[in-house]
């Protein structure tokens, strides 16, 4: 099989054109192409007169040797790769080890502890939150009755942040092993549809993942795994730089000398709890900003012309960056089309927004994250852990500014370029439960994040038609870009002064999104797994 890259197609032309144009592009006869299977498709919507469908498909040639010498030099056609994940390592029958634990029952900690199940080591899987269907109910309690509970919500719980999100399954992260497909067919196996496989953008979406994480888990259990639900590890025990065990929040002691942490990125009392231990922890950058709203309507109109509102191109996404005059970075962050905002904190008198879509992406508006890039040395360089005092900050004068009720501060585009409090709200509905309060966002914002946003705003409105429109709504406050630390790790994936100890993913501060979080988790478990069995 050869794997063809590139082939463009117009977006509205028939099935039977495909085989004609792979064998057009590869200069053969009709009868030399055996079959064809897609392996991805994306758009070219650069030209909204005529958008293509551009395609990777894995070709059977008769003779691809010679197709091959034709092509010496062509980037967009070599053989086939075998993406089949292989362990790197399995256990004996019988093994009867100290058993692997996983803290974190989010797409890290999911895959890490599904791979290690499939090694053969029977992992403990321990999360703080409660399983994904239980904790649905008690994050609508928060969308619906104002009700957080603090220890089941959008960030904690089976599934972790990731199941209250747009279901994105596409990253940027150098992949030469191919364990993003490993991911997406484990996905696929849980129940998530077949397109993901060859969608260039592939997305879930919440209601799906919910299903997915249930079944995930349980083959997990079929393996020998094993979970403790609404358990927090209290306290790391370490001995001469070792892990020995954890102290858990039911007052028991579990011996365990390989853990991975993958607690995500708000878990701030491990966050604290570590740092008070002496593992190794440093502050990171992140971003912050508000979730911007435009009637789906018009972000498709803006990125397709004629073409919006075409079944195969669906919702339409946008990617946004600026570099302002006061030298910070704004841009556009987990774009969800077709979604809503969501209430995401998980912390009492704080307010935390979030974007969030199902599958279809059928909701009315379109949202994403408008945000500015910080960091350490300038914004909160007082010590590791300043990031979270800098996060809570702003997430409790947002708090403040909505009115209490957990409703979040918004504010018309028009208003907040002008410098001048929202005293109601235009024809964009805002989808935030459990409500809106027009207000000054710039109460809840630092000063030089509000400058470059307000310069940031007709630039983009000059990239995507009305995304600077009057009525357009912010949200307020987005927070949880990424987590505030790093729980720095050495090349055998252990942390740096704690032999045994395993921080991976978002959390961590080595990851960014479902997949990337998942990847890192099957590398985390793979070096564990390596590390037990080779003892």
């Amino acid at each position: 099989m050869l794997r063809l890259s590139g082939l463009s197609l117009p977006l509205d032309h028939p099935p039977g054109a495909i085989a004609p144009a792979i064998c057009a592009r590869l200069g053969i006869a009709a009868e030399e192409l055996r079959g064809f299977t897609l392996f991805k498709r994306g758009n070219d919507a650069r030209r909204k007169s005529a958008i293509l469908l551009v395609y990777t498909f894995d070709v059977d040639l008769a003779d691809e040797a010679a197709v091959l010498a034709r092509f010496p030099n062509d980037k967009d056609l070599r053989p086939t790769p075998n993406m089949t994940w292989t362990p790197p390592v399995r256990a004996p029958a019988g093994w009867s080890g100290t058993r692997p634990v996983v803290i974190g029952a989010g797409p890290c900690g999911l895959f890490a502890a599904l791979v290690l199940a499939q090694m053969g080591l029977r992992p403990i899987i321990i999360e703080r939150g409660k399983v994904v269907r239980q904790r649905t109910k008690d994050t609508w309690g928060l969308w619906r009755r104002s009700e957080l509970n603090p220890e089941s919500n959008v960030q904690f719980g089976e599934g972790g942040a990731g199941t209250f999100s747009d279901g994105k399954l596409y990253c940027r992260v150098k992949d030469p092993r191919f364990l993003g497909r490993k991911v997406l067919e484990e996905f696929v196996h849980a129940g998530a549809p077949d397109d993901i496989l060859w969608e260039a953008h592939p997305h879930i979406g919440t209601f799906r993942l919910v299903t997915m994480v249930e079944s995930l888990r349980a083959q997990i259990e079929a393996l020998g795994g094993e979970y403790r639900w609404e358990t927090r590890v209290e306290r790391i025990e370490r001995d001469g730089g070792k892990v020995r065990g954890l102290h858990l929040s039911d007052g028991s002691f579990l011996e365990a000398d390989h853990v991975v942490l993958a607690v995500g990125h708000s878990a701030r009392s491990t966050f604290e709890m570590l740092h008070a231990e002496g593992v190794h922890v440093e502050a990171k950058p992140f971003s912050i900003g508000v979730r911007i709203e435009h009637p789906q309507s018009w972000i498709d109109a803006a990125r397709y012309g004629r073409f919006a509102g075409n079944p195969v191109l669906g919702a339409a996404a946008y990617s946004l960056v600026h570099h302002a005059s006061n030298q910070r970075t704004v841009y556009s962050f987990c774009m969800c089309p077709g979604g809503r905002v969501v209430a995401a904190t998980s912390e009492e008198g704080r307010v935390v927004t979030n974007g969030m879509s199902q599958y279809s992406r059928a909701e009315f508006n379109a949202n994403s994250g408008f945000v500015v890039g910080i960091e350490p040395a300038r914004d909160y360089p007082d010590g590791p852990l300043a990031g979270i005092a800098f996060q809570r900050k702003f997430e409790s004068a947002a708090f403040a500014a909505g009115g209490g009720g957990y409703k979040a501060p918004g504010q018309r585009v028009e208003d907040f370029l002008a410098g001048r409090p929202s005293t109601a709200l235009g024809m964009v509905n805002p989808s935030y439960k459990p409500g809106v309060t027009p207000t000054d966002l710039t109460q809840c914002l630092p000063d030089f994040a509000v400058e470059a946003m307000r310069e940031a705003l007709p630039v983009f409105g000059r990239q995507i038609a009305q995304y600077d429109h009057p009525d357009v709504v912010l949200t307020g406050v987005e927070t949880r870009t990424s987590s505030p630390v790093r729980i720095t790790r050495g090349k055998d994936f252990q942390s740096v002064n704690t032999v045994g100890l395993y921080p991976a993913g978002e959390g961590a501060g080595y990851a960014g999104g479902i997949l990337s979080a998942a990847i890192d988790g099957i590398k985390v478990g793979e070096a564990v797994a390596q590390s037990i069995l080779a003892a």
